[in-house]
């Protein structure tokens, strides 16, 4: 049902992958200034892979609220969603230290490096009560 503590957790997912869009990752001090920096911060703005892959991921929780009465959907989408999450973080450290070789001492973490990992965490507590209703559910019509 919609009211589940799943709901709250896959909205909460929702709010941080998509809540990216307005905090950056990281900001980099005067000695760091790099084409990817010239802002002087590193947020989903600066790459479009990280837009749609933290898009997708905020998309698809959002998505998976809805489909309570199929729970088995509900969690594949959930994975899906949580597969963009850690792409986007990968993809995000690969731009950073990889591609900009930007030393770690330059930067100095936002809010924004921390939202992905909470983000992980709400969406594998949403699969985690989407399996327990599903075992509530099967549990019961073993009864019938």
């Amino acid at each position: 049902m919609i009211q589940r503590i799943q709901t709250i957790f896959l909205l909460l997912a929702s709010g941080a992958s998509l809540g990216l869009f307005g905090l950056p990752f990281a900001s980099a001090t005067d000695s760091a200034q790099t084409e990817l920096l010239a802002d002087g911060a590193f947020a989903l703005n600066d790459h479009v892979g990280l837009m749609a892959a933290f898009a997708v991921a905020g998309a698809l929780s959002l998505i998976a609220i809805f489909l309570f009465k199929n729970r088995g959907l509900q969690i594949k989408i959930s994975r899906v969603s949580l597969f963009f999450i850690v792409a986007g973080i990968i993809f995000a450290a690969y731009l950073l230290f990889i591609k900009a070789s930007i030393p770690i001492n330059s930067l100095s973490l936002g809010l924004g490096t921390f939202l992905p990992l909470a983000g992980i965490i709400l969406t594998i507590l949403a699969n985690r009560y989407i399996k327990k209703d599903e075992n509530l559910v099967q549990s019961m019509d073993r009864l019938r």
